[in-house]
């Protein structure tokens, strides 16, 4: 069967000897959380993305910087401009020069706020990609976790066909022995036998296929199997019972779906990132202080072997002349940038809106597809019950039994995968909505 599946279930337990797992499907989105590589890696981006919220608000605080030298000074001479009449003259040789400067910014025209802001919507984009990736791993589990119990489901339709079988076999050899009918009717009902039996053998072989690719996105290296819990047929009814509009779910879509959250997140921070080039066209203003402690003094004349210690405070002002022509092009770039941005945010929206639509159209399908599987196996059972009366009556052929069974047989099969169709598509619209 081709259907990619989902499910929901009540508490999980493990079941250590037998190496069993029976869980629900929150219980595997718990451990998902733990495990699964993919949800970690972005755990640790939203991290790093907090961190940088820390280095963009440190921008507030003041500078502070110390320089601290010491020299040798040679011999020094003086002589006339043109370089005549020249003397030596004394210059002490050991010089020392001690310096602590610090600057706290008062005004930078928006770039510290903007950085800040910039961090805080790069922090919030990262949420939304691990709330983003948090779905998809939870809509791949689903699909694993469902597609595990439609093959267990089928696996009991083949257990039951096979029982019934078995009980027609037994019923037809006595028959055989009493003359009242050929080996040759027997024969059919062991090639359906075998046909059943292979049936169940292949769904037991992709249950484990399913199995094992459950494990892997859940993060999981034990050799365990995963064992569904008996919750799916409250399940599909509370999909099949669903009275939520479309317009509901349009809501829905509209207030947590991550794409648009993260459209909408790529507009802002490219308006923030035109409020940050824009702010160096604008000067810097700061609190200034300087403490200097400098020797010998050689700006007099005999030099003066001795420290000269001194500091001021003041505001300084800076402003980049140069910026007035080069910034323009950059706040025009980031202008069509945020136009852009504005664009995409615009494509989301439409992609999302006609996704919910496609969705719930499929929804509405299924429900109706579900109603038809549910009468089809009520008339293939009333079918069969009826050429299985005949047949024992000696009414009808052999061939008219197997027929009937294997209508039958097709019949359950297709509920069964209806149910299963029914629950991914309306945990495929949560899905799609950012409400799984």
């Amino acid at each position: 069967m081709a259907v990619i599946l989902m499910a929901v279930g009540t508490q999980g337990r493990l079941m250590a000897q037998g190496r069993e797992l029976t869980m629900s499907l929150n219980g595997l989105f718990r451990t998902a959380e733990e495990h699964n590589t993919s949800i970690k890696s972005f755990q640790s981006a939203i991290r790093e993305a907090e961190a940088g919220i820390s280095v963009a608000k440190a921008e507030r605080l003041p500078d502070v910087d110390a320089s601290m030298a010491f020299s040798y000074l040679g011999g020094g001479r003086i002589t006339d401009r043109n370089f005549t009449n020249g003397f030596g003259v004394h210059i002490p040789h050991y010089g020392n020069n001690f310096a602590l400067t610090a600057s706290m910014p008062i005004y930078t025209g928006g770039a510290i706020q903007s950085g800040i802001n910039l961090s805080q919507l790069v922090k919030a984009m990262a949420e939304t990609n691990a709330a983003d990736n948090r779905q998809r791993v939870r809509m791949l589990i689903t699909g694993y976790y469902l597609q595990l119990h439609n093959l267990r489901n089928q696996e009991r339709v083949f257990d039951e066909n096979i029982r019934l079988t078995e009980t027609l076999i037994g019923h037809t050899r006595k028959r055989q022995a009493e003359g009242v009918v050929l080996k040759n009717d027997l024969t059919r009902y062991e090639l359906q036998m075998e046909s059943l039996k292979l049936g169940r053998t292949q769904v037991q072989n992709q249950a484990r296929i399913v199995n094992h690719q459950l494990l892997t996105a859940l993060g999981i290296d034990e050799d365990v199997t995963i064992l569904p819990t008996e919750a799916f047929e409250m399940d599909t009814e509370n999909a099949e019972k669903t009275g939520s509009t479309e317009a509901h779910w349009q809501q829905a879509a509209a207030d947590n779906a991550p794409a648009l959250r993260k459209a909408q997140l790529g507009t802002e921070m490219s308006e923030q990132k035109v409020r940050l080039e824009k702010s160096a066209r604008r000067p810097s203003i700061a609190l200034v202080a300087e403490e200097h402690l400098d020797g010998p003094i050689t700006v007099e004349i005999p030099n003066l072997n001795k420290n000269l210690n001194y500091f001021f405070v003041g505001v300084g002002v800076k402003y980049r002349f140069g910026a007035l022509y080069k910034n323009n092009k950059k706040v025009r770039q980031a202008r069509l940038a945020t136009e852009t941005a504005r664009h995409e945010q615009q494509v989301a929206a439409e992609q999302v809106e006609n996704a919910v639509q496609a969705a719930y159209t499929d929804l509405l399908t299924t429900q109706s597809e579900l109603e038809t599987s549910q009468k089809s196996v009520e008339l293939a059972q009333q079918n069969y019950d009826v050429i299985s009366n005949r047949y024992q009556n000696g009414l009808a052929l052999v061939t008219d039994m197997v027929d009937a069974a294997n209508q039958r047989l097709d019949a359950q099969i297709q509920l069964v995968n209806s149910r299963i169709k029914l629950l991914y598509n309306y945990y495929n619209l949560k899905y799609i909505t950012g409400t799984l």
